[in-house]
C-alpha cells in the first residue's frame, strides 16, 4: 500500500501521515504495489492444510495434562492441543525461506529444518516457541544437503542427511561436530538414540547397516550388519521399553527387534502375509502404558507399524515369540490414482492408551484403545483433516433468508479425492467434511479394506463432484430431518410423512454433479451430510450442471443430452422438462404449427421475434450452464451447442434464444441476481454479459485482444456481490473485469493453474484454488479498506504481469498484506503505476476544489452541522430531570473536610488579603477598552464586509464547534437590534448573508451554508421582515440558491443520458 512521506523535515523511519497544516506543504506519494501483484486483493491466509507432506508430525507431552503435536504444512508448523481436541493453538512466524524438511519438538521449543532441492538452494534449522521464532542452529559452511531427520537427548541436537550426521550442542546451538559416513553407502534419516547408552546415536544406512555413533568423541563405535544381503536400506529405527533392544525395519518389509549389546537378533516379523516382499514399514512405536497385549490385554507389549505405502496400522503383541494381534484398517487413505495417501507417522503417546497417526492424505489422527470390553484395535478420538487431493470447484453459501450472521463465513469446496468440504473463515475447528455415511463400515462389511488393493474403496463414495448450487432459504440447520434414513434414493418412492416432515423443518439445501454420473445428489447442510435424493436425467446424460431455485424449493438438471429437469427438493418427485413433455395430441398439433409457420412468409420486421411453441427448443448438446431468475419466472440455460435459451420457470416453454452457435461454443453461466445480468464463457477467450430482462448483449470481456489469450480456456469465474466485477480464471491467472466501464483492471498469477474461484456474498474475500495444492487461498478485499484505481490495463502492462513472478496465501499469513494497519499510515490515494513513482502534488492544490462546474460538499463531521439544527432539543434532552441531592453522610471513620483543613484563624487572614488583590484587579479589568472585547467572529466578519473576500471568515466559522457557531450567529447585531442607533455599527446581519452567497457563489460546503441559513432565519426572522436591506441579501442569496440548483439539475439529466448511453452494447 502507499505511504506518505512528509517534507516537514527528514526523519528515519516510516513517516506517519498528518493533516495539511499550510498551503506550502507538499507529499510525496509511493506505490508499494510490485508488477503482477493484485490490485484489488491481498493475500490472507490459506485454509484446509493440515498434514499434507510427507514431514512425520512431532509430539511433547505438556506437564500431566495434554499433549501438544506439531504437523508441517510447507513452510510452516502447525500445532495441536490434544485436550482440547486437537483444536489449533500455534501457527509458527515467519514461514520458513524453503520447505521444512524435518521437525522434533523438545520441551517447549519446536525445531524446524528446511531447504530446498537444488543444492545451492539455502538451508538452516530454526527454532521455534509458542509459534514465534526465537533462535537458529549454526549451520556448516556450504551445507548442500537437507536434513532429514532429528533426534534430540541429553545436551546433544542430532540432525541427519544423506551423507553426514549434523550434531550441535543444546545449551548454545553452536555446531558440535560433523559426522562423515566411512563407507560410500548414505545415511537413509533414520535416526535414534538408546536410552542405556551414553552419547551414542544409531543410524541406519541405505545398504542395510546400523552404525553406533558416539557424538561427543565423533567415532563410529560398532556396524550392525543386517541378516541378508537383500534387505534392502533400513527404513526405520525405534527403541524398545525393554533395555538394549532395538526394531529396524527394511526396504524390503521385515522387522526385526535386535539386542545391540550383543548384536544378536530377538524376534523378526514380516509386514506382508505374502512373504518378505511386502510394504516396508517406515514408522515404529511401543506402547509404554503397560497394557494391550495378551488375551485379556492387561500384559504389557505391543508394537505398532505402518507404511506409507499403505493407509493400515498393524498391531503386534511381543509375548511368547511375538504374533499379529490386530489391524487398523483404513486409518488413513492409501495412495490412488488421483490422490496420494499412506501413513507417514505413527506414535503411543507415553503412558497413554492412545495413538497418534499423521497420514499424507492430510490429516492427523488420535485413536484410544477400549480396556472393557478388551479391544486390541483402537476407535478414533479426535481427528482433523483436509482435502487429499487438489480442489476443483469452489462455492461460498449465499446469504440465508433469516438474515443470520453466517453469511460470508462458509465456503464449500470439493476435490478429487471425493469429498465435500465446509470451511469456516472465522473458527479454523468448526470446518467439516460433509458426511457420506459410514464409507468405512460398508468396506468392512463388503471385504474391501481386506483386500490387497485399496483403490476399490473410493467406489463407496460419490464420483468426484463438478458442480454445486445452493440454497439456504429451506434449510433447517441442525434441526432438518430428524432421524436416520437412506441417502441418495430415487424420489419414486417417496413417502406422505417424509414430506409432512420437512415441511416442519426443512430440507435439502445443497445439490452437487457429478463426474461421469446421471445422477445429481442432494446434502443438508445444516445437518453436514448426505441428503435423500439422486435426481436422475430423464435422458438418461450424464449430469453437467445443477441450479436451485432461489426459494430453495427447486434443483434443475442439466444433461449431456441436452435435457433439463427440474425435481422438487421436498418430495423429490419430478416436477418440470424443458422444453415440457408432450401428450400425443399435443405433438400432432405440434406438427401442424410448424407446417404452417413454413408455409408463411414473415415480415423482414418480424423476423427476429421468432414464435416458439410448446415442446420446441431442447438443446443439441451438453447443458454447460442453469440458473433461475430473482422471482422464479425464468430458467435460463446454456450449452455446447453456441445457444442462450429463456424458458417460463412453470409451463417450460422457450420464451427467447439467443444463437451464437456460428462463432463460439458456451462453457459456463453466472448469474447475478440483484442486477439480472448474466456472465457466459465461451470457446474463444471471452466472457460476454448478457441483459437477462432485455435479452440484449452488453459487454464482451477478454484478457486480450491478441491470439495468444485465445488458447486459454476458463476454468472458473463469477460476479463479485455487488455485480460490478467480473472475476475468471484463465490458467494460472485471475483477472478482473470493470463492467460499467468493460476494463480489465487486475490481473495477478498464481504459482499453479487455478482450478475454481468464489467471491463472498459480503464482499470480503475471493477464495481460489490451485492445481497442486490441496488447500484453499483465501484473499481480502481491499477496496473494502482503501480506494484502489481501475484504470485499464493496457497490452505493455499485460506482458509485465505475465511474465511476473506468482503469489498466493500462506497458511500463518506470513507475507499478507495488514491491510488495516497499512491504510491507517497510508495517504488517500494510489498510484497507478506498476513500480515506485514519486507524484509531486503542487502546493495549491486543494481536495475540495475538484471542478469549477461540481458542487462540493465539506470535510467537516456530519455531527457538527446536524447538531447545530438540533441544538435546543439536545439542550432539553441533556437538562437534569431531578434536582441534585446532598451527599451522603461518610462512615464514622472517614474524617470530614473541615477536619482536614489548615488553622482556621492563618486562613482567614490569608482569605482577607486575597479578596482586596481580586478587587482591585478587576477594577483595573473594567477600565479597559471596550473594544478589546470583540470577539473574533465579528472582527472576521467585519473585515471581510469591507473587502468583499469571506474565505477567513469562512474557515473560522467553519472550525467552531455547534454551541459556539449558535451564540455567534444569535450575537449578530444590526442598527435596528443595536442600543445604541446613532452608533456607524457595520450591518453584521447583512454582511453575515453576503458572506452565506459567496460560499454559495464558490460551489463548496453546500450542506454547511444551508445548515447556517436554517439558524439564521430561525433565529433573526422578525429583523429580516423589518429591515428591508437584510431582507433583499436574502432574496439575493436565494437566486443564487436557485440557480444553482438548476443548472445541478441540467448536469443530473446529461449523465442520466450518458449513463442510458453505456448500458447499451459496446463490444
Amino acid at each position: 500500500m502507499p505511504a506518505a512521506v512528509a517534507t516537514n523535515g527528514t526523519h528515519e523511519g516510516r513517516q506517519v501521515k498528518r493533516q495539511r497544516t499550510t498551503q506550502n506543504d507538499e507529499a510525496v506519494v509511493k506505490s508499494h504495489r510490485q508488477p503482477g501483484s493484485s490490485r484489488l486483493f491481498a493475500p490472507y491466509r490459506t485454509v484446509g492444510l493440515v498434514s499434507p507432506t510427507a514431514v512425520p508430525f512431532a509430539s511433547i507431552a505438556l506437564g500431566k495434562t495434554t499433549f501438544q503435536l506439531t504437523t508441517s504444512v510447507g513452510r510452516s508448523l502447525q500445532t495441536y492441543d490434544l485436550r482440547r481436541g486437537l483444536n489449533l493453538v500455534f501457527i509458527t512466524r515467519p514461514q520458513t525461506p524453503e520447505f521444512i524438511t524435518a521437525s522434533i519438538a523438545y520441551k517447549d521449543l519446536v525445531f524446524a529444518a528446511w531447504g530446498g532441492q537444488s543444492q545451492e538452494s539455502e538451508r538452516g534449522v530454526w527454532i521455534f516457541k509458542r509459534g514465534k521464532k526465537v533462535a537458529e542452529l549454526e549451520m556448516p559452511v556450504n551445507h548442500k544437503h537437507n536434513i532429514n531427520s532429528f533426534t534430540i537427548f541429553g545436551s546433544w541436537i542430532i540432525g541427519a542427511c544423506d551423507n553426514q550426521i549434523l550434531v550441535w550442542k543444546s545449551s548454545n546451538y553452536e555446531l558440535y561436530t560433523t559426522l562423515q559416513s566411512i563407507t560410500a553407502s548414505s545415511f537413509t534419516g533414520t535416526l535414534s538414540s538408546m536410552p542405556t547408552m551414553l552419547n551414542k546415536i544409531v543410524a541406519g544406512k541405505d545398504d542395510g547397516t546400523v552404525e553406533i555413533w558416539n557424538v561427543s568423541s565423533g567415532k563410529l563405535v560398532y556396524s550392525l550388519l543386517p541378516p541378508a544381503a537383500d534387505y534392502g536400506a533400513v527404513t526405520a529405527l525405534q527403541p524398545t521399553p525393554a533395555l538394549n533392544l532395538l526394531a529396524i525395519a527394511y526396504e524390503s518389509g521385515p522387522l526385526i527387534i535386535q539386542d545391540i549389546q550383543a548384536d544378536k537378533k530377538i524376534l523378526q516379523f514380516n509386514a506382508s502375509a505374502h512373504g518378505t516382499n511386502g510394504p516396508s514399514i517406515t514408522s515404529i512405536s511401543f506402547r509404554t502404558d503397560g497394557m494391550g497385549a495378551g488375551d485379556d490385554g492387561k500384559r504389557a507389549g505391543v508394537m505398532a507399524t505402518a507404511s506409507n505405502e499403505s493407509g493400515d496400522v498393524t498391531l503386534w503383541d511381543l509375548n511368547n515369540g511375538g504374533r499379529k494381534q490386530g489391524v487398523l484398517r483404513g486409518a488413513h487413505a492409501p495412495p490412488s490414482s488421483s490422490s496420494p495417501g499412506g501413513v507417514t507417522k505413527i506414535e503411543f503417546l507415553p503412558g497413554q492408551a492412545i495413538i497418534a497417526t499423521s497420514g499424507l492424505d492430510n490429516s492427523l489422527k488420535t485413536w484410544i484403545f477400549d480396556e472393557s470390553p478388551f479391544n486390541p484395535v483402537p476407535r478414533i478420538l479426535h481427528q482433523r483433516s483436509g482435502h487429499g487431493a487438489p480442489v476443483t470447484t469452489l462455492e461460498f453459501l449465499p446469504a440465508a433468508s433469516d438474515g443470520s450472521d453466517a453469511s460470508g463465513k462458509w465456503l464449500l469446496s470439493t476435490s478429487k479425492d471425493r469429498s465435500l468440504w465446509g470451511w469456516s473463515l472465522r473458527r479454523d475447528g468448526q470446518s467439516t467434511e460433509l458426511s457420506q455415511g459410514n464409507v468405512t463400515k460398508k468396506a468392512r462389511k463388503q471385504g474391501i479394506l481386506s483386500s490387497e488393493g485399496r483403490d476399490t474403496i473410493e467406489a463407496l463414495k460419490a464420483p468426484p463432484i463438478t458442480s454445486i448450487a445452493c440454497s439456504l432459504n429451506r434449510d433447517g440447520g441442525m434441526g432438518s430431518m430428524p432421524g436416520k434414513f437412506p441417502i441418495w434414493q430415487s424420489g419414486k418412492g417417496k413417502t406422505k410423512n417424509s414430506t409432512e416432515a420437512t415441511s416442519m423443518t426443512g430440507w435439502e439445501s445443497v445439490v452437487t454433479a457429478h463426474e461421469d454420473d446421471n445422477k445429481a445428489r442432494t446434502w443438508f447442510w445444516g445437518r453436514k451430510k448426505a441428503g435423500r435424493w439422486a435426481f436422475e436425467t430423464q435422458d438418461g446424460g450424464n449430469v453437467k450442471s445443477v441450479a436451485v431455485s432461489p426459494c430453495g424449493t427447486f434443483a434443475l438438471v442439466g444433461s449431456e443430452n441436452g435435457g433439463i429437469d427440474m425435481f422438487n427438493l421436498q418430495s423429490g418427485g419430478h416436477r418440470q422438462r424443458y422444453p415440457a413433455r408432450l401428450t400425443p395430441a399435443q405433438a400432432q398439433q405440434l406438427k401442424l404449427d410448424l407446417a404452417k409457420a413454413e408455409e408463411a412468409i414473415a415480415p423482414a420486421a418480424e423476423a427476429s421475434k421468432k414464435k416458439f411453441y410448446r415442446g420446441q427448443g431442447k438443446h443439441t448438446a451438453a447443458v454447460t450452464g442453469l440458473a433461475v431468475d430473482n422471482l422464479n419466472r425464468t430458467v435460463i440455460s446454456c450449452s455446447i451447442d453456441g445457444k442462450i435459451k429463456f424458458w417460463d420457470f412453470m409451463s417450460g416453454a422457450l420464451k427467447h434464444e439467443i444463437d451464437w452457435s456460428g462463432a463460439v461454443q458456451i462453457t459456463g453461466l453466472k448469474l447475478h441476481r440483484g442486477s439480472e445480468l448474466a456472465a457466459f464463457t465461451c470457446t474463444d477467450g471471452c466472457v460476454r454479459v448478457v441483459d437477462v430482462t432485455t435479452f440484449k448483449l452488453i459487454r464482451e470481456l477478454r484478457m486480450s485482444r491478441s491470439s495468444q489469450s485465445k488458447a486459454f480456456d476458463f476454468a472458473d469465474f463469477g460476479f463479485s456481490n455487488d455485480g460490478r466485477w467480473v472475476m475468471a480464471a484463465i490458467s494460472s491467472f485471475v483477472c478482473a473485469w470493470d463492467l460499467p466501464t468493460g476494463h480489465l483492471i487486475d490481473v495477478f498469477k498464481l504459482p499453479s493453474t487455478c482450478n475454481a474461484i468464489s467471491f463472498s456474498p459480503t464482499g470480503e474475500y475471493l477464495a481460489t484454488a490451485s492445481e497442486e495444492h490441496v488447500g484453499v487461498d483465501v484473499w481480502s478485499n481491499k477496496t473494502l479498506f482503501t480506494h484502489v484505481p481501475t484504470r485499464h490495463i493496457n497490452e505493455a502492462e499485460l506482458s509485465t504481469i505475465l511474465a511476473s513472478e506468482a503469489q498466493a496465501p500462506t497458511v500463518s499469513g506470513e507475507g499478507s498484506v495488514n491491510v488495516i494497519g497499512t491504510l491507517a499510515n497510508a495517504p488517500d490515494a494510489e498510484s497507478d503505476d506498476e513500480d515506485y513513482v514519486d507524484v509531486d502534488l503542487e502546493a495549491d492544490a486543494d481536495l475540495d476544489d475538484l471542478s469549477s462546474d461540481l458542487v462540493s460538499l465539506s470535510l467537516v463531521p456530519r455531527s457538527r452541522w446536524q447538531n447545530l439544527l438540533h441544538l435546543d432539543i439536545i439542550r432539553q434532552r441533556n437538562m437534569p430531570t431531578a434536582a441534585p441531592k446532598k451527599p451522603e453522610k461518610a462512615p464514622f471513620f472517614l474524617p470530614s473536610l473541615q477536619e482536614r483543613q489548615a488553622n482556621p484563624a492563618i486562613a482567614n487572614t490569608n482569605t482577607t488579603q486575597d479578596l482586596a488583590a481580586i478587587e482591585q484587579e478587576r477594577s483595573r479589568i473594567m477600565k479597559m477598552d471596550r473594544q478589546n472585547t470583540i470577539s473574533k467572529f465579528t472582527s472576521l466578519l467585519r473585515d471581510a464586509s469591507d473587502t468583499g473576500d469571506f474565505a477567513s471568515f469562512i474557515a473560522h466559522l467553519k472550525s467552531l464547534n455547534p454551541a459556539a457557531a449558535d451564540i455567534e450567529i444569535r450575537s449578530l447585531s444590526s442598527p435596528i437590534t443595536s442600543f445604541d442607533p446613532d452608533s456607524d455599527a457595520c450591518n453584521e446581519l447583512v454582511a453575515f448573508v453576503r458572506a452565506l452567497s459567496y460560499l454559495c457563489t464558490s460551489k463548496r460546503d453546500f450542506e454547511l451554508g444551508q445548515a447556517w441559513m436554517a439558524v439564521f432565519l430561525k433565529v433573526h426572522s422578525d429583523v429580516v421582515i423589518e429591515d428591508s436591506e437584510l431582507r433583499d441579501s436574502v432574496k439575493e442569496w436565494r437566486d443564487r440558491v436557485v440557480e444553482e440548483k438548476e443548472r445541478v439539475e441540467m448536469l443530473a439529466q446529461y449523465c442520466g443520458g450518458m449513463v442510458g448511453f453505456l448500458r447499451a452494447a459496446r463490444v
